[in-house]
């Protein structure tokens, strides 16, 4: 098996297309593919800035802020380096599934990670489904699907970022154009659509809903923008164990 091969159909898939017993090949799929939900769902539900402010700081982000368990809250809350832990945690959640599902179904596998990452990061089992808004998560996953894509959305983000300072707008114009940019880029390509769109879709329509309140307060006005600084001031912070 090639390089090729490993990210084309993964180790089942190319397993699969190398045997001709149809029972036994639906049913090692469907074992594949149940294996990656769970592995990536359970990977994407450890919510890092819950970790990080539990045990650091003795709180829960969710109380604080926005209330939202991901890396804009901890820098507005603790900080630049809580918000740095927090972006490689779940930057490398991401990473793992994703390569779970190359190692077992190729790109397939790779784009079934991704969303059930992404959903387990938003709706974490082991918090009772409270957990971030998902843009990390979904962003790195974008990286290991569709690099050239994520590229350019990386690229508008910071421009929207830089000329607004509203996270929440670059992220919800961004998860947007994912499906788009994908199937039109997928036509350059290959001359025809991507089955795999499907999956940028339910993406995007379930992060644009997570920042709903967002959206909202964008268009009364009242919409935090974005600082390096800590904007918000936890509750008993003089007796936390936040770092001097």
């Amino acid at each position: 098996m090639t390089i090729t091969d490993f990210f084309d159909a993964g180790i089942i898939g190319n397993i699969v297309f190398n045997n001709t017993e149809s029972n036994f090949n639906t049913a090692l799929m469907i074992i594949a593919a149940v294996v990656i939900i769970i592995a990536a769902y359970l990977l994407g539900s450890i919510n890092f800035a819950i970790i990080i402010s539990g045990r650091k700081y003795k709180q829960d982000i969710r109380e604080f802020g926005s209330k939202n368990a991901g890396m804009t809250n901890m820098m507005r809350t603790y900080g630049k380096k809580a918000a740095g832990y927090t972006l490689l945690g779940d930057a490398l959640k991401a990473v793992v599934s994703c390569l779970i599902g190359y190692a077992l179904l190729g790109h397939l596998g790779a784009y079934l990670a991704g969303l059930f990452c992404i959903l387990g990061h938003i709706f974490p089992a082991f918090y009772r489904l409270k957990g971030g808004k998902g843009v990390v998560t979904t962003a790195i996953s974008i990286l290991m699907c569709d690099p050239f894509v994520f590229l350019i959305l990386i690229a508008l983000f910071v421009i929207i970022v830089l000329f607004t300072r509203y996270i929440s707008l670059a992220s919800v114009i961004c998860v947007m154009l994912y499906p788009i940019l994908l199937d039109r880029i997928s036509h350059m390509f290959t001359g025809g659509s991507t089955p795999y769109a499907v999956f940028a879709i339910i993406i995007a329509v379930v992060v644009v809903i997570k920042h709903w309140g967002n959206i909202k307060r964008l268009m009364q006005g009242k919409e935090n923008k974005f600082s390096f600084k800590k904007s918000v001031k936890p509750e008993d912070s003089a007796s936390s164990s936040e770092e001097k």
